[in-house]
């Protein structure tokens, strides 16, 4: 009697278990009709996690190494192993050295990448090789170019702004993608490592008809498709990055660096903080913040700390 009684207690707790994981599930799954943008603490180095009102999430970069892993496991759930999308903006080694095993780890429909190569280098080998292995089991490889619209349902999407050309021989920043997040009212504005020449390019094609070099400032504009109400600083803060006509186009409430604590590079350079300052733009830091994430319900958007 007391074997069947202890049986049963451990039946109805193995069923406890399995309905409570079930509903835990079911409460995850339900997004709320909130977009989910989180700046992952990967050191020196990008990677962002998208997690759209649908369901659907993407992943921009990866860091330089396996960083990227433990911080995907603050923000997916541990029952899924599948991510919609990758993109890769650039083949620097802060960038994709973490994608491999990402792709290792996790299923992915989608991957993304500029044309941009970078030949010689190790990283790109073992990514090209991570790419190709996702492709036998049925994953699609998109070279990105501007125009191209990435549907994440229910209302969010990724606009590719930049390359708008093949970038093959390009220097691998000045080939970063740049991708304008879009769901509602609300927009990111991602950039990769994109240097301030391309900045400025973005601006003449966004309306301008012209654009005077020795001015530094476009002849004539009409609308403003860079509006954001987020922008990830370029190049880490770099004052390669962030030029101040750009950023007086994107005009967000947020910059956002994404580095790590005293690197050698000294990012953000103290131009770019000034610059921010002067245009009375918070800034929020991977160094000192962690994971930065910001939650969009298509009209406003909200520092989640």
């Amino acid at each position: 009697m007391q074997k069947s009684v202890k049986i049963l207690g451990v039946t109805v707790l193995i069923l406890f278990i399995i309905t409570s994981a079930v509903w835990y599930a079911v409460i995850r799954e339900d997004r709320g009709g909130k977009l989910t943008v989180s700046f992952l603490n990967v050191g020196q180095g990008d990677s962002i996690f998208i997690d759209a009102p649908s369901g659907r999430q993407v992943l921009i970069d990866g860091g330089s190494g396996r960083s990227v892993l433990r911080e995907l496991s603050n923000v997916v759930p541990w029952y899924d192993r599948t991510i919609d999308v990758v993109i890769a903006t650039h083949p620097d080694q802060d960038h994709i050295g973490g994608l491999p095993e990402v792709l290792s780890r996790y299923k992915v429909s989608l991957i993304v990448e500029s044309s941009v190569k970078d030949e010689n280098g190790a990283d790109s080998a073992a990514l090209e090789k991570a790419v190709a292995r996702e492709m036998l089991t049925g994953a699609q490889r998109l070279v990105a170019k501007r125009g191209q619209i990435i549907d994440l349902g229910d209302g969010a999407y990724l606009e590719i702004l930049f390359p708008d050309r093949a970038v093959t021989a390009v220097e691998t920043n000045t080939g970063s993608i740049v991708a304008r997040l879009v769901y509602g009212d609300t927009s990111f504005m991602l950039t990769g490592d994109s240097p301030q020449s391309i900045e400025k390019y973005l601006v003449t094609l966004d309306g301008s008809t012209s654009f005077d070099i020795a001015q530094d400032k476009p002849l004539t504009t009409s609308g403003n498709g860079l509006k954001s109400n987020i922008l990830k600083a370029g190049h880490h803060g770099s004052k390669t990055s962030s030029a101040e006509l750009f950023v007086g186009f994107v005009g967000p409430e947020y910059a956002v660096f994404s580095r790590g604590c005293d690197n050698r590079y000294g990012h953000p350079h103290k131009e770019i903080v000034s610059l921010f300052e002067r245009f009375e733009i918070p800034t929020l830091d991977t160094c000192t913040e962690g994971t930065i994430t910001f939650v969009s319900d298509g009209q406003n958007i909200r520092y989640s700390k």
